[in-house]
């Protein structure tokens, strides 16, 4: 599933598209998540993308009259091609510029989303947590949010309400990074190693946001080009291999119905 970093790459891959002019919408498949809006081609219609932010796991593209939010879902890539390139299976929606460009969706498991809303306050937004790369969120913020959670801490620093975008891949990078391990009470986590993990949160969303993303199944940029952190992880997906610190076997564990990965010689 694209996370946090491939989000934010997928956002600066589709950049060009500011002040670009909407000629025509196709609808394919409009059953994702949620059903793309059966108006969407008279709604965009002539409407210009003034920006395209991001927040959490969506991307927002602000228009003259309202913003369009997209979401990748598990499997989903947003792609900017050029016009007339043929659709495959499952390209299930197209945006055509004047200027020729295509912002395509691909989506084979279908839990994406593409929704319309006249204003920045869609209730998909309204609930969300502070951005893990801004300043808001910070050691003390940690601090004082998790003194009554008795949850693990891997699984609190998941939690969308309260800091977005932390998903499986970087909850495990970060807690190893900040030499936590991952079944901690998160109300038994010091207010010192809270300040170092939401710096360890920061500094390993940052340096995957610089690598291009991770590229595991399905995640391509909207150029198509893979990114190359899955290359520095520490511990996901290295179950049995030496720790790269204490040569000490990675092991795993399942929290949440997800797998959890960690050194128990470097995370106390």
């Amino acid at each position: 599933m694209p996370e946090l970093p491939e989000v934010e790459i997928t956002r600066r891959g589709l950049l060009s598209l500011v002040d670009q002019q909407i000629s025509a919408v196709t609808v394919r498949n409009a059953s994702l998540r949620w059903p793309i809006p059966a108006d969407l081609d008279v709604v965009l219609h002539h409407q210009h993308f003034l920006d395209l932010s991001r927040r959490a796991k969506y991307i927002l593209a602000q228009c003259e009259n309202g913003i369009l939010l997209m979401h990748l879902g598990m499997s989903g890539r947003l792609m900017l091609l050029p016009e007339f390139v043929p659709p495959a299976k499952h390209d299930h929606l197209d945006i055509v510029f004047n200027s020729g460009q295509v912002l395509r969706l691909r989506d084979p498991r279908r839990f994406g989303a593409v929704l319309w809303h006249e204003d920045t306050q869609h209730p998909l937004l309204t609930c969300l947590g502070v951005e893990p790369l801004e300043d808001a969120f910070n050691g003390d913020y940690l601090y004082r949010h998790m003194r009554n959670r008795s949850a693990p801490i891997k699984t609190v620093i998941m939690d969308g309400h309260l800091v977005v975008g932390v998903g499986n891949i970087y909850a495990s990078e970060s807690l190893f990074r900040a030499g936590i391990a991952p079944r901690t009470a998160a109300n038994k986590v010091s207010r010192v190693r809270c300040e170092r993990l939401a710096q360890e949160i920061k500094t390993t969303l940052s340096a995957a946001i610089e690598a291009g993303g991770s590229s595991l199944r399905d995640f391509f940029g909207a150029d198509g080009n893979p990114g190359y952190f899955q290359q520095e992880y520490f511990v996901y997906g290295r179950t049995g291999e030496p720790c790269k610190v204490c040569a000490t076997r990675i092991k795993t564990l399942k929290q949440g119905q997800r797998s959890t990965f960690y050194c128990p010689n470097c995370q106390l």
